[in-house]
Formats: structure tokens, sequence, C-alpha cells
């Protein structure tokens, strides 16, 4: 049987709601779709303040697609350290780091041309 299609704006929404829950910072998506030769159509990126709740962003995401869209990551990879870890939608590939490692890497400007939404967070 064919795996469902998940509808990005749907997986976008309960993504966010997933950082948001547990306080996640810096939350930016950035429209990759009219780039060329891209691996996705969004990146969704943010950041947290300690590998604690790096690894609870990335809990409460899991849970939260899990339990509204019963679909889980393709793959996760960065969880053992929780610095940056990246989860895999397929569709959507989602970045949450520590804030000193994102400032680092800033991979936001590699990306020059996608179309960033910064999501202002309730906190």
């Amino acid at each position: 049987m064919a795996k469902k299609q998940i509808n990005n704006d749907d997986l976008l929404a309960n993504i966010i709601k997933g950082i948001e829950e547990v306080k996640g910072e810096n939350i930016d998506i950035l429209d990759l779709r009219e780039i060329d030769n891209t691996v996705c159509d969004y990146f969704v990126i943010c950041n947290g303040n300690s590998n604690t709740q790096v690894n609870a962003i990335v809990g409460s995401i899991q849970k939260i697609v899990s339990k509204e869209l019963k679909d889980k990551p393709w793959h996760v990879e960065g969880a053992e350290n929780g610095e940056w870890v990246l989860m895999d939608y397929v569709n959507i590939v989602v970045h949450v780091f520590q804030k000193h490692i994102r400032e680092y890497y800033r991979i936001e400007s590699l990306w020059g041309d996608a179309k960033i939404t910064t999501i202002e967070t309730k906190y």
C-alpha cells in the first residue's frame, strides 16, 4: 500500500506547532520551490538554548506530526549530541540548532534566493 501524501501546508503548520510547544526560537521557513535542483520544497530552521531543548523540540515535532498527520520523518540525524538535528520529512527538512551552532553555519545565507518567512513566536 502506498504512503498517503501529506499536504505541505499541514506538515509545516504541525512542525511549527511542535517547535512552539517547547519554546523553540528564531523560526524561519525557507521556500526552496523556485530554486533549481533543491532536495526539498522547504527548510524549517529554528534553535534551542541547550542540547536538552534541541532534543525536546525534535521530540515535540515528531509527537505532534505523528498524532495529527500519522507521519514520521524519513530520517533523523544528529540527535546523539543535540547540537544540530536534521529531520527529513522528504518535502520538508527541519534543522534544529543550538544557537551558537546556527550562528556558526548560517545555512540561511547559503540559500540567498529562497523566500524566507520568519514566524513570530508568542513567548
